[in-house]
């Protein structure tokens, strides 16, 4: 397993080891990102009418539907990271072209492909349903009060097949966790595009992959100065000693707020979680689909 996707860190006290919380993240992040990028995905979407040659049009559509027909500035609050009018642009027509119900209709039709395509046999196995039985019970533990995207998917219906619900328990753990993230970020004085500045400040992703989430230089550079007058970075826009320092805290406190679900499973069953995830994700991994490089930080955090 490479080192960032499963390093242990020093534990919290809060009944599981922070580290353990962040590797479960980093397993289950790209099981659920399939539908972000699976050709399946795309297809479904294209049969709804969305644009397809990029995948921003089918994204936005994809991951509000269980908001139902919410609004630009509703789901930008939500996203929080994406330039408001990045998500104008998408979520305006989104819901003229297809129905939040049928778009999450057709989530469900273009992960069972894709995941059909990935894990072949292993989509009926026992280690499969396995999996998904133990995932979906932390997922079912998650306390969503407060946490807009977490508790619109948990208020879905749980998919029959097994594949499914480890998908939609992967989900609701990951929008759970983005929640949480965003309060961490609120805590620590970060607005959204501060928050990709300093996060772009100590290597988490190049400038470049953050410049997809739609602010333009100006407001970039704005948000830097922004933070450099509060000593969190220098004038090449590096992190400071300070703003390394409030990045570490953040990503701890997003791993404290994330540890609640994870503990309604014993040690020995987390260690199985972890144990047949692998497989999995090496599959997702080896299909070539995700970028090696997210906006997420996965493997620098």
């Amino acid at each position: 397993m490479e080192k960032g996707w499963g390093h242990a860190m020093a534990k919290q006290g809060s009944g599981i080891d922070s580290g353990r919380v962040r590797q479960l993240w980093h397993l289950l992040e790209p099981l659920h990102a399939v539908l972000y990028y699976a050709p399946e995905a795309f297809e479904e979407a294209a049969e709804l009418g969305y644009a397809t040659e990029e995948r921003w049009p089918s994204y936005f559509p994809y991951r509000a539907a269980p908001l139902g027909a919410a609004g630009a500035e509703s789901v930008a609050s939500a996203f929080y990271s994406f330039s408001p009018r990045m998500v104008a642009e998408h979520i305006d027509p989104a819901w003229k072209i297809a129905g939040p119900e049928a778009v999450l209709r057709a989530r469900v039709r273009g992960v069972d492909r894709a995941y059909r395509a990935m894990f072949g046999d292993r989509v009926g196995g026992v280690e499969l349903a396995e999996l998904a039985a133990l995932v979906r019970r932390a997922a079912e533990a998650a306390n969503t009060a407060g946490r807009p995207l977490a508790a619109a998917n948990a208020a879905l219906d749980w998919p029959e097949a097994p594949h499914l619900q480890l998908w939609h328990a992967a989900t609701i753990l990951r929008e759970h966790r983005g929640d949480g993230h965003i309060a961490a970020l609120m805590v620590a004085g970060l607005d959204p595009v501060e928050a990709l500045v300093s996060f772009a400040a100590i290597g988490a992703a190049s400038v470049e992959r953050f410049e997809s989430r739609g602010w333009s230089a100006g407001q970039w550079e704005s948000a830097r100065d922004r933070l450099a007058a509060r000593g969190l970075v220098d004038a090449d826009g590096a992190a400071t000693d300070a703003g390394r320092e409030l990045r570490r805290a953040v990503e701890e406190h997003t791993d404290q707020l994330a540890a609640a679900p994870w503990q309604s499973l014993t040690e020995a069953e987390i260690d199985r979680v972890v144990e047949l995830l692998g497989e999995f994700w090496v599959a997702v991994l080896s299909s070539g689909l995700l970028p090696s490089e997210t906006t997420l930080g996965i493997g620098k955090v």
